[in-house]
Order: C-alpha cells, then sequence, then structure tokens
C-alpha cells in the first residue's frame, strides 16, 4: 500500500494529466521541430555531393547483387574505431519492383543488430523474387568505373552506378530514368560504435533525457522521381494530397513532413507536423498520366523534405533535365530496407505495394455501414434509449461504440458493475435488430494488483522497460499505466488470449474493438509518448520500433477477434495509429479533429492520401470530436461522411450531445437522407472493398487516379471519385449558394438524384443545395443499389436490387457486383457471387467473373434485379425480353430514386426480376 503523502501525489498528477482534453489542444511547444532533433539538424545541413561513397566487391549471391559500399577516398583508420564497409543487396521482385538494403557488415561485430521490423512485408512477397543469374555492365556518362545493369521486368532496368554511389530504375527503350537513390551525393550512414569515456551522447527535450546508449545512428538520402509533377503519400499529415515543397529558393524556411506516431490533440489544417500513424510510401504522378513510388521500411522517426525547384542550383551535379521531383528522406535509426515501384499508373503502384506489405482486410458488411459514437454513452438505459430512438424516427445505423467509461475504474476487458450490470443483456438486445457494439481497448494497463490483467502481465515480464530495465510507468487515462512490450510474438499471443469470453466476461459474438491511444500516448512522456530509450523485446530501442508500435496492437487484437469466433467470423478493430501492414488488420480513422469547416474540408485529402498508401478503410469523426458544430456544419459533415469509406460520427465527452434527432426537425430529416444515400449504396461501396482486397486499389480515389492525363485534378482535393463510377464534392463553406464542380474526361456525367447530364471536361458552377452535395455518375459506368430502407444492414441482405445504367456517347456501359455472406472467410474458398454487367447494343448482359480455380465452397442468394434504370437513354421502347425464359417485362418513365422529391423521369425496366446469381440478358425491343 502507497504511503499517504505518494497517494495524495498520485492524485495531484491524475488531476492534472487526466484534466479535459481540451487542456491538451495544439501546442507546438510540446513537440520537437527539426532544429530541436539532432539527427534531422544535421542530415539538413549536408549539401549535395558530400557523399564520396563506391561500390566494390561486386557478386551475386543466393539471386541478389550483394556489395560493399566504402568511401572513394577511406579516412585514416582509428585502432578503436577503424571505418566499417556497409552491406548492399539488391532484388528483384515480379512486378516491376526493386528492392534495396543497406545495413552494417554484421559480420564485422557491431555494438548491437539494427532493427528491421518484422511481419510487414507478407510471406506472398519473398515468393515473388525473381533470382538474378547474371548482371550486364554499361559504362554510364563517362564514368570511370562501368555500372551494373539487371533485368526488372518488361521495359524497365535497374541500374546500380559504382562511382558515384547511386541507384536507379529506367525505362529500357528509351533510358528514361524513373526513380533513382542517391543521385545527389546526399547519402550519409552513421554507424554504431562502442561508448568511449567522454562520449556525450544524452539529447534533453523539455526535461527529459534520452540516454541514447548506442549514439548517433541516424540514416539520410535523396531520392528523385521523374518526370513529376508532384508527389503525394507520407501519411498522416493534415495537408493537401499533392505535397507542398518545405525547401528552396522562394520557400518559406519550412518544416520538413514528419513521420513519428504521436497523440496531437486538435491538430491544424495545413501543417507537415506529423499525427497519429506513419506509412513512408511517397508516389510521384505527371502529366504524361505516369506515376511511381518509392518506399522505406523503418519504424524510426523520420523526417521528409520535399525540395523545392532550384534547391541544388549551386552543387555543381548535372542530372536529366526533364521534369523531377527531388526529396530527401532522414531517420533516427534502423536501416536501409527500401522499395522502388516503376508503375505505370497510380493503380499499379499501390498493387505494387500493397503486394509488399499486404492486402487490405475484407471488412464485414455491418462495417461499411453508419457507426454511432460518443465518449462516452452514460449506461445501458442511455444505449437502449439511443438505439430506440434510432427506430422511432426510421433513422438505420448498425454499430453503437462505447468509450472508456463503461469500463469498472478504466480496467479494459472489465464493464462498470453500476452503469453497465448486464452487458451481455444489453448486446442481445442489439443482436435482436441486426445490430452490433464496439468497445474500447487501449495499450496502457493500469497498474492494479487487483487487476487480473495487470498482475499477470506483470508476473510473466511482459511489459516495456525502461533504461534501466525496469517495468515502463507513464500516465495515462487509468492513472500509473504500463505497456505490453507487443513486438514479443508470445506476448501478443497472450494478449489476443485476453479476448476469449472466457477471459473478456460479459463480451458475445457482436462485441467488437477499438484500439485508440496506440502511438503509444503517455501524458506524463516526451512529446505524449514513450521514451525513445525505452527497451522492448530482444534489446530494441524504443526509438527503433516507436512508429509500428500500434502495428502490433492491432495486430494482436485482431487476431484475438480472429481466435474467439475460431478462426471463422472476419474481425473489426479500429486503431489510432498506424504503420504499413495495418491494411491487413482493420480500419483507421484520422483522430481528434474539430468541429469546423477547415476540418471537414481537409478530411477529404487525409482520407485520400491513405487510401493510395494502402489503407482504404479509413474515415474522420463525423461531425468533428472536439467542438459544438452548428446544425448546418453537421449536417454537411454528414452529407459527406455518408461517402466516407469508414462512417462514424463520434465526438468529446465535453460536447453537447450531437444525435441526428437534436437539431431540429429539418435537420434529422436532412441527416437522415445522408445515411439512406449510405445505405443505398452499400452493394456497391461492398463491391469495393473486394476490389480493395484483391487489388489493393482504394474504395476512395483522386480524380487524376481515374483520369491520370488531366492536368485540372492534380490539385483538386476537392472533388474525389468513389470508385470508377461516382464523383462526389463536398460543401466546405458556411451559407454556400454555389459550388463549382470540375467533371474530368470527355464523356457526360449523370447528377446523381435527378439523372440531369452534364458534361465532362469542363467546371459548372452548379446550386448548393441543402439536401446534398454534388455527386455525379460517370458515363459508361453501372451501378448496384438496394432502395428499400431497414433498421440495419444486416436486415437488408435479402432485399432486391436497382442497376443505374449511365451510358456513354457509344450506348455502352458496364459495372460489377460483389456479395458473399458478410461475415466469414468462406468467401476464400469460393462462396461468393461477382457478377460483371455489360450493357451494349440495347441489351444487358449478366456475367460470371467468380474465379473458377479451387472453388471448395458456393454461396447463393435468391435476391432479384427489381430495377434497372438507364441514364442517358431516349425514351420510345415499351418493353424489354429477359432471356432465359422469354419473358416480356414493361419499360416506363420513372424517378432515379423512390422515394423522390426532385422531380425526374428517366427509362427505367420494372420487374425483370432476375437473380443476381445468374446468367441472364435484358434486351430492350
Amino acid at each position: 500500500m502507497k504511503p499517504p503523502f505518494t497517494r495524495f501525489l498520485s492524485s495531484l498528477l491524475l488531476l492534472y494529466f487526466l484534466a479535459p482534453q481540451t487542456a491538451f489542444s495544439w501546442k507546438k511547444d510540446e513537440f520537437r521541430n527539426c532544429n530541436q532533433t539532432p539527427f534531422c539538424k544535421r542530415a539538413r545541413s549536408h549539401k549535395p555531393g558530400v557523399c564520396s561513397t563506391v561500390v566494390r566487391d561486386l557478386a551475386v549471391s543466393d539471386g541478389d547483387i550483394t556489395a560493399k559500399l566504402v568511401p572513394r577516398n577511406p579516412p585514416e583508420s582509428d585502432e578503436d574505431d577503424p571505418h566499417k564497409p556497409l552491406i548492399l543487396t539488391l532484388s528483384i521482385y515480379q512486378d516491376g519492383i526493386l528492392r534495396v538494403k543497406i545495413d552494417e557488415d554484421r559480420s564485422l561485430n557491431p555494438p548491437k543488430k539494427r532493427f528491421e521490423p518484422p511481419e510487414v512485408i507478407v510471406s506472398e512477397f519473398d515468393e515473388k523474387k525473381l533470382w538474378l543469374n547474371r548482371v550486364l555492365t554499361e559504362t554510364i556518362d563517362g564514368d570511370e568505373t562501368p555500372s551494373s545493369v539487371v533485368y526488372l521486368s518488361d521495359g524497365y532496368e535497374a541500374v546500380l552506378r559504382h562511382d558515384p554511389f547511386e541507384v536507379y530504375v529506367r525505362e529500357k527503350s528509351s533510358n528514361r530514368r524513373i526513380v533513382s537513390l542517391n543521385s545527389h551525393q546526399l547519402f550519409d550512414f552513421e554507424q554504431l560504435r562502442a561508448k568511449k569515456e567522454g562520449d556525450d551522447w544524452e539529447e534533453r527535450f523539455r526535461g527529459h533525457t534520452d540516454t541514447r546508449p548506442f549514439g548517433p545512428q541516424s540514416i539520410s538520402f535523396d531520392v528523385s522521381f521523374y518526370g513529376a509533377d508532384f508527389v503525394s503519400g507520407i501519411p498522416e499529415h493534415a495537408t493537401s494530397v499533392a505535397l507542398n515543397p518545405t525547401r528552396g529558393p522562394g520557400i518559406d524556411f519550412s518544416e520538413p513532413y514528419r513521420l513519428f506516431n504521436l497523440d496531437v490533440f486538435e491538430y491544424l489544417h495545413e501543417s507537415p507536423f506529423g499525427l497519429y500513424g506513419t506509412i513512408p510510401l511517397m508516389i510521384s504522378h505527371g502529366k504524361s498520366g505516369k506515376s511511381s513510388g518509392f518506399f522505406w521500411l523503418n519504424a524510426a522517426e523520420m523526417q521528409i523534405d520535399v525540395l523545392g525547384d532550384g534547391w541544388d542550383s549551386d552543387s555543381g551535379l548535372s542530372l536529366p533535365g526533364e521534369s523531377r521531383i527531388d526529396t530527401f528522406w532522414m531517420s533516427e535509426a534502423g536501416i536501409v530496407d527500401t522499395f522502388f515501384f516503376v508503375g505505370p499508373g497510380p493503380k499499379d503502384v499501390v498493387s505494387q505495394y500493397t503486394s509488399v506489405t499486404g492486402k487490405p482486410a475484407m471488412p464485414q458488411l455491418f462495417a461499411t455501414a453508419y457507426h454511432q459514437s460518443r465518449w462516452n454513452y452514460r449506461d445501458e438505459e442511455d444505449v437502449e434509449y439511443v438505439d430506440s430512438k434510432f427506430d422511432e424516427l426510421d433513422i438505420p445505423y448498425d454499430v453503437l461504440w462505447l468509450d472508456i467509461e463503461h469500463t469498472d475504474g478504466k480496467k479494459y476487458f472489465t464493464w462498470d458493475p453500476i452503469f453497465f450490470p448486464h452487458p451481455e443483456e444489453m448486446q442481445k438486445k442489439l443482436a435482436a435488430k441486426g445490430r452490433h457494439m464496439v468497445t474500447i481497448i487501449d495499450p496502457h494497463i493500469k497498474r492494479d494488483e487487483s487487476y487480473k490483467v495487470h498482475k499477470e502481465a506483470t508476473e510473466k515480464g511482459y511489459y516495456v522497460k525502461d533504461a534501466s530495465g525496469k517495468d515502463y510507468e507513464g500516465w495515462c487515462w487509468p492513472g500509473s499505466s504500463s505497456y505490453l512490450d507487443l513486438l514479443n510474438p508470445e506476448i501478443r499471443s497472450w494478449w489476443s488470449d485476453r479476448f476469449s469470453y472466457e477471459n473478456y466476461v460479459g463480451s458475445t459474438p457482436i462485441l467488437y474493438t477499438w484500439n485508440d491511444m496506440n502511438e503509444p500516448s503517455v501524458f506524463n512522456g516526451p512529446e505524449i509518448t514513450m521514451p525513445r530509450d525505452a527497451l522492448h523485446y530482444e534489446g530494441v530501442e524504443h526509438r527503433e520500433v516507436h512508429n509500428a508500435y500500434g502495428l502490433y496492437f492491432h495486430m494482436a487484437t485482431s487476431n484475438g477477434l480472429l481466435r474467439r469466433e475460431k478462426g471463422k467470423d472476419r474481425p473489426f478493430v479500429l486503431s489510432r495509429a498506424f504503420f504499413p501492414g495495418t491494411q491487413r488488420y482493420g480500419s483507421v480513422w484520422t483522430g481528434d479533429n474539430t468541429a469546423d469547416w477547415d476540418q471537414l474540408k481537409v478530411s477529404v485529402p487525409m482520407i485520400l492520401t491513405l487510401g493510395l498508401s494502402g489503407m482504404p478503410f479509413i474515415g474522420a469523426d463525423v461531425g468533428g470530436f472536439f467542438g459544438n458544430p452548428e446544425p448546418e456544419l453537421l449536417v454537411r459533415w454528414y452529407q459527406l461522411g455518408a461517402y466516407y469509406p469508414f462512417f462514424r460520427a463520434h465526438a468529446h465527452q465535453d460536447t453537447k450531445r450531437r444525435e441526428p434527432w437534436l437539431f431540429g426537425e429539418r435537420n434529422t430529416e436532412l441527416i437522415k437522407e445522408a445515411l439512406h444515400v449510405r445505405y443505398m449504396l452499400l452493394p456497391y461501396f461492398y463491391t469495393l472493398f473486394r476490389e480493395a482486397n484483391i487489388t489493393g486499389i482504394p474504395v476512395w480515389r483522386p480524380l487524376w487516379m481515374e483520369f491520370p492525363t488531366d492536368e485540372a485534378t492534380f490539385k483538386n482535393d476537392e472533388g474525389f471519385m468513389v470508385g470508377n463510377s461516382l464523383l462526389v464534392q463536398g460543401i466546405y463553406s458556411e451559407r454556400a449558394k454555389h459550388a463549382s464542380v470540375y467533371l474530368p474526361g470527355k464523356e457526360s456525367w449523370f447528377e446523381f438524384k435527378s439523372g440531369t447530364a452534364y458534361k465532362g471536361g469542363k467546371t459548372h458552377k452548379l446550386e448548393a443545395s441543402e439536401e446534398g452535395i454534388p455527386a455525379f455518375q460517370r458515363a459508361g459506368t453501372i451501378i448496384p443499389r438496394k432502395d428499400r430502407y431497414r433498421r440495419s444492414s444486416t436486415q437488408m441482405v435479402n432485399d432486391p436490387y436497382t442497376l443505374v445504367i449511365a451510358l456513354n456517347s457509344s450506348q455502352a456501359a458496364e459495372g460489377e457486383l460483389y456479395v458473399d455472406d458478410g461475415k466469414s472467410y468462406d468467401f476464400m474458398q469460393g462462396a461468393y457471387i461477382h457478377r460483371r454487367f455489360v450493357f451494349s447494343n440495347g441489351q444487358l448482359t449478366s456475367l460470371n467473373v467468380a474465379s473458377s480455380n479451387n472453388r471448395k465452397s458456393r454461396f447463393s442468394s435468391e435476391c432479384v434485379i427489381e430495377r434497372i434504370i438507364l441514364l442517358g437513354y431516349s425514351p420510345g421502347p415499351k418493353s424489354a425480353l429477359v432471356e432465359p425464359g422469354n419473358q416480356k417485362v414493361e419499360i416506363e418513365l420513372g424517378p432515379v430514386r423512390l422515394p423522390s422529391r426532385i422531380k425526374s423521369s428517366v427509362v427505367t425496366i420494372r420487374k425483370p426480376n432476375v437473380r443476381i446469381a445468374d446468367d441472364w440478358t435484358v434486351k430492350i425491343l
């Protein structure tokens, strides 16, 4: 038992750290900038041409090129610290992927092994390695030493330049460069060394001391993208999709883009400051329509500069003169483990990246519907009231969320015995309506000897250690807390077992999980996170693994739900922190945003950037987490959020309640209409999630992903594509009267609610209607819908479908529909329906595109198509013929949507009643 004074001091600290979160709103001085970060400051001081590294002792071994990197003119050796060569490994993989690794020579016994994040690269990728048998040589630009050239893929080669050291990918036919590393000779690799007497390696920031027992160990290098008009990626930042330059002539001094997972309250928009997650993937794109990508697998803090034109004008270096964007990458620790992606299209780059780190998980159907959350629903009576009120007003929703206050004293896997005494009964009431529940589980474990999870973790030695080797103790919501060392696979497995029904008493099959604060957030830690010299599994320092901590927590949680259901059902786990590979385990959101118009607007490029980075299941808190939105802002946020891949309303405990019925009858109707749009489009969204699951291509796409040569789309962050068929643009300002919407391409676009045609390739000034935001279906596409409104997506399963066909100038269109049981992994055994609908020459045909390989299971459905709507088809025909069956059905003029306040009259084929699972044709007579 703690002595009285200690208990008193603990109480004071708890009150300070657990004060309302608004006290932690953005405070610039809480966080380090580049000048306060020694590795960043050192690297940024380097000038082009400073590196004199050359390649020596090249060989082919185990299908890879290996070589040593040494200085051209080695310095005189210090007997205590001789200069050691670095080891380079170059590997080639299918689909045009080049991998370059650089590490210390482990045969020379460095003080420790540099860290490489495990379980990020999927095992299937290793199977795609192309074994090199021979290497060609070529003299480049008059070099004294020949360079090595290897086949990469059809039309592409990888070049390893020996002197000076440089790696790049080029087109074989033209020798045009695609992506290069160290073209500006900025490569620097600080090798580990033993500490000598008098060495002062400690770093200090705001009263915190980092002991840095292995000294400086940073890495930096330049990467250039050729034929590029802009670069994007490297989330998470609240900025535009096209990244703005951070250094160069005419650019005010700016911070680099920081990649360091942090708990940032009320973050600013248009800031290069790093937020909750990190994906070190950059994608370039140019007016040729081609894209390329570069990925650095490294879990330590990174800082990345995008360099403006003329930044290297004094270097004396000469690079190819075509349009080029140069970037500068810096990391505190780790190794060089980089991947070059040749594209050539933007979708190709994302597919190549996700072939390395894994394709996104296929979500359950309910998870793609609407989620209702706040911090916190007070008790079981409050939960029942909210649930019943949705039903009373015929507003659909699928998931109700409980934040930390549902627990017993902020101990996870528990329920407050007073406010939530009957959790199973509460969940069963939701399940009876086809609904689900999510509870929060964070990584900080309350240090309470009566808490079984803490007691067992302590006894087993499962916590992260401080620099002295003791269990690390920090402060978070429960007060004094410790953090599980989830880098250790044994501890991840133990954590997964906490989700069993035996261990998580009160949980049921409809209960899923939300991982928050997993950056990890430590209220009294440096920069509100864990000290960099804390120790993990096998002596890994926290500085080395920091950005991946949230991934391993997410991984263990997801596997826990998977284990709970004996591998049958797909888990749902939302995570705030993320890292490459997170897409395999669930969804993420953009964190603690604020109820203002700028945050509504910046949610679009944030979600688009995460999609480009392999994370398709992403959303922002509708209405803003902090603050109290005015009714107009809330309505506009619902109207935009209805198209978010992950659609959740959430709010801080200090905000006013904001359920959809609390803002007057008219606003309730407008929010209900936004929710109806989402539920109507669930078949389309689910089909897109399956596309992402197979290819990695995101649900939300920047306009240039679908129109890669249209320069007018390159800087457009207001409009976006949902799949390839739907263009949407939010209303981002208060009391807006009009919206200017650019519709790319040469074909027409059809307004989503009325079916009115608009020309492509121009900007249209549209009236800003309170009833919705601009949305258009692309000519040449077919969108599947479900038009009957139910309480939840689960209750829509057997409802009929509507197909909306938007005809192009050739009177043709096509689209797809994917359906499975919405829950299990049976789809991986072939239990699904996948149809392609093709309309041409006046006939709609349903084709089976489900793979016939290894189909060990089947999925059947009696669902039918009840309406076929034709946009851009001239009225006239009165009937259509359905085959097989030789059945005539009526054609009439009707609205685009039922019910509808909007007057529209479009050609509609009524009640063809063809099954979605069958082959059939519908021919207009």
